[in-house]
């Protein structure tokens, strides 16, 4: 009988697991709510002292599998920026003073979500491009001892309950969609200023192309996932082709020289993005998104991508309603017909208006169809 780390990895390599695998992820944002939930899980699963552990506390309690997205363990240092920040209530102002100009951003925090949106992005018009390029090609990179030993207790933590993901940034491209630019500045620049934003990606590749590097040599990790949030809402399949195509190739290479899978994170709507992820050399898509949020059966999504790239589609029943269990139970069924038995594993991500009785009824559906083996789960 394998172990659940064996049984992801015998699915990321597109050969037929003993079991589906289902695993669990909880973050700021994604997480249960807390009406209702057992004091000392809540005291587990929202501590805020020592490192986050919450994906794994959140999957032991429901039996899942775990796939733990981690910080890579480094350090960036930037020699010739300096950067000040000043703030004002629920609003924070920050500058950056590089070589070639200065760039801001403004802040606004939510009291509500306990999360920051963005105001004002970094990067206005073109002329900003200069200073967002030189911010990237001055920082430097290096791991950090302290943090890689806690990277090591962290893949201690997990064992042999599943994997463990490091963190890399979105495609250059994402990156000005969801941090820098924002889509609609961006689509002014794809049409008005191609040349030097194509020169602005092309120096942000390098920078995130050596913190790859640096990631890749983590022994611990067993994956490596770029979380671009991919969707056709904010970038058009002929802009990826342009921009992201050699890209994530590049960064799949070092990942496969190093023994690590590359995983890319797509939680938008990516129907027409399929046929060029299908060229890329990725081993998965992460967070693959079905209806009603997302655009794409996985059906249609095995067919175009074929055996190569693997599919990790979100349990979507969890962000619907759930009040008729019958009907859920209908639509968790025809998603795992749909899976069939390789090259599928679902990513059981929290829901901030589900409790976890919610939470704890779904996985175990989950686990039912996926057919894990009953074993001692540890919570």
């Amino acid at each position: 009988m394998l172990t659940p780390r064996e049984n992801l990895l015998t699915m990321l390599r597109h050969e037929r697991p003993e079991w589906t695998p289902v695993f669990g992820h909880v973050d700021n944002y994604s997480q249960p709510n807390r009406r209702g939930m057992d004091p000392e899980l809540e005291e587990r699963l929202f501590c805020t002292e020592g490192p986050d552990q919450r994906t794994v506390e959140f999957s032991r309690n429901l039996g899942l599998d775990i796939a733990d997205l981690y910080p890579v363990p480094l350090v960036a240092t930037s020699p010739r920026v300096r950067m000040e920040e000043h703030r004002e209530k629920e609003v924070l102002t920050s500058v950056w003073h590089t070589p070639a100009g200065d760039l801001q951003e403004v802040k606004r925090y939510s009291p509500g979500t306990g999360l920051w949106y963005t105001q004002e992005h970094l990067v206005k018009t073109k002329r900003d491009l200069p200073a967002l390029a030189a911010l990237h090609e001055d920082q430097e990179f290096a791991l950090s001892p302290d943090l890689l030993e806690l990277t090591r207790a962290r893949r201690q933590l997990i064992g042999e309950e599943g994997l463990l993901l490091l963190g890399l940034p979105g495609t250059p491209l994402g990156q000005m969609v969801r941090v820098y630019a924002g889509a609609e500045s961006l689509a002014y620049l794809w049409a008005d200023a191609r040349a030097e934003l194509r020169a602005t990606l092309e120096v942000m590749g390098e920078n995130y192309e050596r913190w790859c590097r640096l990631a890749a040599q983590v022994e611990e990790a067993e994956a490596l996932i770029t979380m671009d949030d991919t969707s056709t809402t904010t970038q058009s399949p002929a802009m990826f082709e342009e921009f992201c195509l050699g890209y994530t190739d590049r960064m799949a290479d070092i990942c496969h020289a190093a023994g690590k899978f590359y995983l890319h994170h797509s939680c938008g709507l990516i129907r027409d993005l399929l046929p060029l992820y299908a060229q890329t050399r990725m081993d998965a898509v992460h967070a693959f998104t079905i209806p009603p949020v997302g655009d794409v059966a996985i059906a249609e999504g095995k067919a175009v991508l074929g055996s190569r790239i693997a599919l990790l589609p979100i349990v979507v029943q969890l962000m619907g309603d759930m009040s008729d269990r019958e009907k859920v139970m209908q639509g968790l069924e025809e998603m795992y017909a749909e899976a069939g038995e390789e090259n599928v594993g679902f990513w059981f991500i929290a829901d901030p208006e589900k409790d976890m009785e919610d939470h704890a009824w779904l996985a175990g559906e989950c686990l039912r169809l996926a057919r894990k083996p009953q074993r001692e789960i540890r919570t």
